[in-house]
C-alpha cells in the first residue's frame, strides 16, 4: 500500500505557483489537507482537521508542512503524537514574533518544543522574513529534526520562484524511503 502524503499549507493556503501546489498537481499520491479558513487560522480547528485526515489513513502518512503548518504539526504532536510516518517541515514561521509574523498566527503560539516521535526534516533559508535562522535551528533541534539550510531562498514559497523545487522533492523522497 502506498504511503499517503499530506500537503499542509500555511496562512493563506498555497497558491498555484507555490511548490506545494505544483507537487500536488503532478503527483496523485499527494493530498492537500484543506482547512476551512486559510486567512483566519484557528489552532483547535486546524489540529482537529489534521487529526481527522491522519486517523482515516490505513497507512501512516508523511506530512509536508509549510510555514504556519510547521507549528500545526508541533501542536498535533503535542496533542496526539502517533500515526505519522515522517514530516518535511519547510520554513517554520516564528508565530511568537510580531517582528516576523502577522497577528493572525498568534493563536499558534507558543510553538511546542517537543521531540517528534517520527523522522523529520526542517528546511530553512538564510534570509527568511518569517523566521530568523537561529530560531529555525532551535525548532529543528527541539523537534529532533534534521536541519537543511538553503541560502537566500526567502520564505521558500511562490515568491522564491522555486517552481517544482526538485531539491525539496529529493528531501521528500528520502523521507519516503528511509523509514
Amino acid at each position: 500500500m502506498t504511503t499517503p502524503v499530506f500537503i499542509l499549507p500555511g496562512l493563506g493556503g498555497s497558491g498555484p505557483a507555490h511548490w506545494q501546489s505544483i507537487w500536488e498537481a503532478s503527483d496523485s499520491s499527494l493530498h492537500r489537507v484543506v482547512q476551512r479558513d486559510w486567512d483566519h487560522p484557528d489552532l483547535k480547528e486546524w489540529v482537529a482537521t489534521l487529526q481527522e485526515h491522519i486517523a482515516a489513513c490505513e497507512v501512516a502518512p508523511i506530512l509536508v508542512a509549510h510555514s504556519l503548518a510547521c507549528s500545526l504539526v508541533a501542536h498535533w504532536v503535542n496533542e496526539h503524537g502517533k500515526g505519522v510516518k515522517a514530516a518535511l517541515l519547510v520554513s517554520p514561521s516564528d508565530v511568537e514574533s510580531p517582528e516576523h509574523t502577522p497577528p493572525e498566527v498568534r493563536g499558534f503560539s507558543p510553538v511546542p518544543l517537543v521531540r517528534f516521535p517520527f523522522p523529520s526534516t526542517v528546511v530553512a533559508s538564510t534570509n527568511d522574513p518569517r523566521v530568523a535562522l537561529p530560531r529555525a535551528e532551535y525548532f529543528a533541534t527541539s523537534w529532533g529534526s534534521r536541519l537543511v539550510v538553503i541560502p537566500e531562498a526567502g520564505h521558500i514559497n511562490a515568491e522564491s520562484q522555486l517552481g517544482e523545487w526538485p531539491e525539496g522533492k529529493a528531501l521528500l523522497w528520502e523521507l519516503r524511503h528511509s523509514t
